[in-house]
C-alpha cells in the first residue's frame, strides 16, 4: 500500500489539557480509513492536523507528514467553508482559472470533478448560490473543490450528517467512487452502519486517544448501532399552536426566484410533537426557517395562537422572538465563539425576557445541569465544548427564552449514539411540557416515529403525506415514505472490492 500522509503521536493541549494524546494514523492510497468515537473523542482535531489547523492557543507535539500533495476537507457542516456570495459555477472555475489551460480543458476538469462527486443536475447546480442548496448538494460541491485541487488525501467529517438513507447511500457510492481513483480518505463517521459499508481500517478514539485499531470485522464486531429509547403516548390534540396558510417560499436565482415550497398548509397543537421529514433538498429545513422567520421570502400566512407573524425576525417583537426559538444543526456556528458559553445562554433570557442578570445566569445554570452540562464546562468558550455538548448548550439557551414553539433542525445528527440517546431523552422531557410545543425536523424516521405525535412528509416542496406518527409508520400511503421506511429498515448493500 502506498504511503500518502502519516500522524505520528500527535499530542494537542488546550489550557493544560490533551484533547488529542498520542495519536497516530496512516492515509493509504485508494483505502478508506474510519476514525470512530464518542463526542468530543478528538476524532476532528486529529483530520484536520492532516490540514496543518489546531485550535487557537493549542500546543502541538509529535508529526505530521504528508508527502502526496494537498489534502481535501470536506466539514460536517460544509456551508461553512462555501463563499455565501458567489455561485458555485464561479467558486469552482475560479480554482481551474488558476490552473491555467484554454477554456475547453477547464470546463472538462469541472465536469469531471462534478461526475465525481457525483453532482445530480449539474447545471442547476452552478448556477445557485450556496445557501440555495441542500446539505448534501453542499457536501458534494466541497468535494469537487478539492478534486479540482488535485488532493490525494481527503478527510471527510462527519459526511453523512443530516442526510436521508437514500441521499446516504448515494454518499457511500460517492466515496467509494473517490478511493477507487487511488485518494485517500479518511472517514470520521459516527455512523457505524457507513462505517462497515466503507472503511478499510478501523482506528477507535476515546477521550483523546486511540484505543483499539484493526479491520472492520474484528473492531465493530461487537459494536450495534443504540434505537432511539424514548417512548411515545398517543394523545388526544390540543389547540393549535402554530400553524401555515397557503406558504409558498422562492430562493431567488440568476433566472429569476426557484420555488423550494409549494403550497404547504400544516398546524402544530399546543404541547404537540410534530416530525418534518423528507430526503435531503426537500424543504424541510426552510419550512422550520419560515416559521422562526428565518426566511421572509415566501408568500401565505404563518399564524402563531391564531395572529399573524411577520415575516422577518427584524420585523417581530420581543415577545414574537421569545416565543419560536430555533435551534440549529450546526451549534457551533451559532455561538460567539469568543465568549463563555454560560454568559451567551444566560443573555438569552435578559434579552428576550427582561431576567435580571442573576437570575438569569442561575436559571442557565440549573437548565444546563438538567442537560448533565456542568458550570465548569459552560464556563468555557464554543471551541472547548464537543459538537454533542454544544447542542445540548444550544437547547439550554432557546429553552431560557421561554418559547411556546421549539424548532429543533436536525440537532441529533452528527453526534454519536449515547449523546444522541440523551438529547432524544431531553425531547421527550420538553415534549410532556403541555404548553411547549416541538418542530422536530429531521431524516431519521426511527426517531421521528418515537418522539412524535405527528409526522408531515416533504418531497420536492410539498408535503406528500401528513397524519399521526404511529398511523404514518405503520401504514405509509405515498411511494416516498415507504421508500424511507424501507431504506431505514435495510443495511446497506455490500460494496464490491475495490483494486
Amino acid at each position: 500500500m502506498t504511503l500518502v500522509a502519516h500522524v505520528r503521536d500527535l499530542r494537542v493541549e488546550i489550557g493544560g489539557r490533551a484533547i488529542v494524546d498520542g495519536v497516530s494514523l496512516a492515509a493509504h492510497a485508494g483505502k478508506i480509513t474510519a476514525v470512530i468515537g464518542p463526542s468530543g473523542s478528538g476524532k476532528t482535531t486529529t483530520g484536520l492536523a492532516l490540514l496543518g489547523e489546531y485550535p487557537a492557543g493549542a500546543v502541538v507535539d509529535g508529526a505530521v507528514h504528508v508527502p502526496a500533495g494537498p489534502v481535501g476537507y470536506v466539514p460536517q457542516h460544509p456551508a461553512s467553508v462555501l463563499n455565501p456570495a458567489r455561485r458555485v459555477g464561479a467558486l469552482l472555475t475560479d480554482i481551474t482559472a488558476r490552473q491555467g489551460g484554454s477554456r475547453r480543458e477547464r470546463r472538462r476538469r469541472v465536469e469531471q470533478a462534478l461526475s465525481l462527486a457525483r453532482i445530480p443536475h449539474p447545471g442547476v447546480v452552478l448556477r445557485r448560490f450556496p445557501h440555495q442548496l441542500s446539505g448534501g448538494q453542499q457536501q458534494r460541491v466541497v468535494l469537487a473543490q478539492a478534486l479540482l485541487l488535485g488532493a490525494r488525501v481527503i478527510v471527510a467529517d462527519e459526511p453523512t450528517t443530516g442526510q436521508d438513507v437514500l441521499t446516504k447511500q448515494g454518499i457511500v457510492a460517492e466515496l467509494a467512487a473517490v478511493a477507487a481513483q487511488g485518494i485517500a480518505v479518511i472517514l470520521l463517521s459516527h455512523d457505524l452502519d457507513v462505517v462497515r459499508e466503507l472503511a478499510d481500517e478501523v482506528v477507535v478514539m476515546r477521550a483523546g486517544k486511540v484505543v483499539d485499531r484493526g479491520p472492520v470485522s474484528s473492531v465493530l464486531e461487537d459494536l450495534v448501532p443504540e434505537k432511539p429509547r424514548v417512548a411515545r403516548t398517543p394523545r388526544p390534540r390540543g389547540p393549535k399552536r402554530l400553524e401555515t396558510r397557503n406558504l409558498t417560499a422562492r430562493h431567488r436565482t440568476t433566472q429569476g426566484a426557484a420555488e423550494v415550497l409549494s403550497d404547504i398548509e400544516v398546524s402544530l397543537a399546543t404541547g404537540e410533537c410534530l416530525a418534518l421529514v423528507g430526503r435531503s433538498g426537500s424543504g424541510k429545513t426552510t419550512l422550520g426557517r419560515c416559521l422562526a422567520g428565518l426566511h421572509r421570502a415566501y408568500e401565505g400566512t404563518v399564524l402563531l395562537d391564531g395572529l399573524p407573524l411577520p415575516r422577518s425576525l427584524r420585523s417581530r417583537t420581543r415577545a414574537e422572538l421569545a416565543a419560536v426559538q430555533y435551534v440549529f444543526q450546526d451549534a457551533k456556528a451559532a455561538f460567539d465563539e469568543h465568549r463563555p458559553v454560560l454568559d451567551q445562554i444566560a443573555r438569552s433570557a435578559v434579552r428576550l425576557r427582561g431576567a435580571v442578570p442573576a437570575d438569569a445566569r442561575r436559571t442557565a445554570l440549573s437548565t444546563l445541569g438538567e442537560f448533565g452540562l456542568t458550570e465548569s464546562l459552560a464556563g468555557r468558550r464554543p471551541g472547548e465544548l464537543s459538537g454533542g455538548e454544544l447542542q445540548r448548550a444550544a437547547l439550554a439557551r432557546a429553552l431560557l427564552a421561554g418559547p411556546r414553539v421549539l424548532i429543533c433542525d436536525e440537532i441529533t445528527s452528527g453526534l454519536d449514539t449515547t449523546t444522541r440517546t440523551t438529547i432524544l431523552d431531553s425531547l421527550a422531557r420538553l415534549r410532556d411540557n403541555k404548553e411547549l410545543s416541538l418542530v422536530f425536523i429531521t431524516h431519521d424516521l426511527a426517531a421521528a416515529g418515537v418522539l412524535a405525535d405527528r409526522i408531515a412528509v416533504l418531497d420536492a416542496g410539498r408535503i406528500v403525506e401528513a397524519g399521526p406518527a404511529d398511523q404514518l409508520i405503520e401504514m405509509p400511503k405515498h411511494t416516498i415514505t415507504q421508500e424511507l421506511l424501507s431504506a431505514s429498515l435495510t443495511a446497506l448493500p455490500d460494496r464490491a472490492p475495490r483494486r
